[in-house]
């Protein structure tokens, strides 16, 4: 028998792993399981490369409770270990026996690597029991088994051990603030959490706990759909089925396993929270990827696995550095390319998906220059002629008509009758209905300046004038009919911050439109999204364009002679209704609006009872 001190690197560290290093007391769980994992991993390629002989016994791993007695057992049967071993890797808190294994059995093979240390986890135990006891036998022969134990203090025992099979056996005696953890259904959720998805067969009390096969792990070719839809409904029972996937397998530089799933976005969808969980080496993490993954794709569903993730000594936290931004930048990569590839195979589907799709696609373009440049031809709008366009698209299909300018209107049923007259030229609109749109805009006309987005009322196309009815012959004061109806117009609304101006519109029945420029009207919203003071002064001046050819326009001046008043009125609600029928009518000003109109509506009402007698 042999009494020892604990050979502590850092003073006092069992208080402390106790208390700060790790997040969770339900830690000391995974991290068990884990160096399991690794003891039967080891003994697996000493089998495998004859230094150990072969035995006719399956790997497992076996939890016990023992409520009664508050003793909670891990049990393994894999590569064990000697007196001399326990004392090198358990009482040598800061010595990482994994790291020394994998230093002389280096191997570049998958199935070979390592989950953990058998070092600072094993003493997470200690978070939850008063007291720990080992009993280990070596797999190499010749061996004696060996017994450690120790309640928490710099003290331990080692001496022989009572186990005649190979393997280990940890036993925990659960402190009175942790009875919780032998409680079964608390065990099995703790389980069925971090370790669901390890090598070997893990029961709990003889029930098992992995069955379920990581698909992650397997390449592509390997995997059919249904394999892929199976397993998304393993890891969310309760939502939809997903639009499609992402199956990630890189490695190098990094290595990087995962599935990523684009699932349809309902009304409630939490665009801010990320259900992606994060894997190393099988060894669920954290179900917070928000480092790893872009924000915009934090929608995402699916799992992420790296060995090469780096994380912080209790393996809760992520550390950035370059090979996190490293993967980050593969799997936005990835998903642009599947975007891609899918437009390009089975558009039909791409546009069927596209409503949940949009979100995510659009704002890494925004966000991101490569992501933006990859997807940039396959982003896609609906047109008010019900046709799905790209931008190059649009482009190509309107160049004789538009040359460079993409024309778009925000609302589908209320594009109004502006939107029309594009119609019957033959020039569709995009419908650009999404807030993120204009954003969207912005960078296209960055990335090349010859493309110019323009919202259909942002400046009166050429296309939509009839030049042939210009009214542009000159009174003896020099002035045309058109001229004359801008300034009776201006007089009568009286704004020094809106410009008149009189066309010849091709359309008879549209008395008029508010013109705004596309880039002071960006400014505005923009800044009216963050809720911005000094509004008023960023407030874009507006055109009102009259149209020469309706007769409400034409035969104003004339009743000016004899209702002053009601002309002035009139065209006050010539511009309101435009402004109204446009979406730029404040909303403070709309109750005023109506109770204008009846008035006008009472006058004009009582002059036709005159007129009548």
């Amino acid at each position: 028998m042999t009494k020892g001190s604990l050979e502590i690197h850092s003073e006092n560290i069992l208080p402390i792993i106790k208390k700060w290093l790790y997040s969770d007391k339900e830690i000391f769980v995974r991290e068990l399981v884990s160096n399991a994992t690794d003891a039967i991993q080891k003994a697996k390629i000493l089998k495998d490369s004859g230094e150990l002989a072969p035995v006719d016994e399956d790997f497992r791993i076996d939890i016990l409770i023992d409520k009664p007695n508050k003793i909670l057992r891990f049990i393994d049967n894999g590569i064990g270990m000697d007196a001399e071993e326990v004392q090198k890797y358990i009482a040598q808190i800061a010595f990482s026996g994994a790291e020394e294994f994998i230093e002389k059995y280096k191997s570049n093979q998958e199935k070979d690597q390592f989950i953990g240390h058998f070092g600072l986890g094993f003493y997470s135990a200690y978070m939850v029991a008063d007291k720990v006891e080992i009993d280990t036998l070596s797999q190499r022969k010749g061996k004696e088994a060996a017994f450690w134990s120790c309640d928490g203090s710099a003290e331990y025992l080692l001496e022989k051990g009572k186990r005649e099979k190979p393997g280990t056996e940890i036993s925990l005696f659960i402190n009175k603030e942790s009875e919780e953890f032998l409680e079964e259904s608390r065990l099995k959720t703790i389980l069925q959490n971090y370790c669901a998805f390890l090598p070997y067969p893990i029961y709990l009390n003889g029930q098992r706990i992995n069955s379920h096969e990581p698909l992650w792990m397997k390449a592509p070719s390997e995997c059919e759909e249904k394999d892929y839809l199976e397993f998304y409904r393993y890891l969310y029972p309760f939502e939809e089925e997903p639009l499609f996937w992402v199956h990630l397998n890189a490695d190098y530089p990094f290595r990087l396993k995962g599935i990523l799933y684009f699932p349809t976005i309902k009304r409630d969808f939490d665009i801010t929270k990320t259900t992606v969980k994060l894997f190393c080496n099988r060894v669920f993490v954290s179900d917070n990827c928000k480092d790893i993954l872009p924000e915009y794709l934090m929608v995402m569903r699916g799992v992420l696995d790296s060995p090469d993730i780096p994380l912080n000594v209790s393996r809760s936290y992520l550390q950035m550095d370059h090979t996190v931004r490293q993967l980050s930048q593969h799997i936005s990569k990835k998903v642009s390319d599947s975007l891609s590839t899918l437009f390009k195979t089975n558009k039909e589907k791409f546009i069927r998906s596209w409503k949940d799709i949009a979100p995510i696609a659009k704002l890494g373009a925004i966000q991101d220059e490569k992501f933006f440049e990859r997807v940039k031809d396959v982003l896609i709008w609906k047109t008010l002629g019900g046709d799905w366009k790209t931008i190059p698209e649009y482009l190509e299909l309107n160049k004789d008509k538009t040359k460079d300018k993409i024309l778009y209107s925000l609302d589908e049923k209320q594009s109004g009758r502006l939107a029309s007259l594009y119609q019957q030229k033959n020039i569709d609109i995009l419908l650009a209905d999404a807030r993120i749109d204009p954003y969207l805009f912005s960078v296209f006309e960055r990335k090349d300046t010859s493309n110019q987005f323009k919202r259909i009322d942002s400046a009166l196309d050429d296309v939509l004038l009839d030049k042939s009815r210009e009214k542009t012959i000159l009174d003896a004061q020099g002035k045309t009919e058109a001229g004359k109806l801008a300034d009776f117009f201006r007089q009568k609304l009286n704004q020094d911050k809106i410009e008149v101006e009189a066309k010849s519109l091709s359309a008879d029945d549209l008395p008029a439109i508010v013109v705004i420029d596309e880039n002071e009207r960006r400014l505005r919203d923009y800044m009216h999204s963050l809720n911005a003071e000094g509004m008023e002064a960023l407030a874009p001046k507006k055109t009102f364009v009259v149209n020469t050819n309706h007769p409400l326009v034409t035969s104003l001046p004339e009743l000016d002679r004899n209702h002053p008043e009601i002309a002035e009125r009139l065209a006050k609600e010539v511009y309101e209704l435009s402004c109204l029928s446009q979406r730029e009518m404040d909303p403070q000003t709309l109750q005023e609006f109506v109770h204008q109109t009846t008035e006008l509506l009472n006058s004009l009402v009582r002059i036709a009872l005159k007129d009548g007698k």
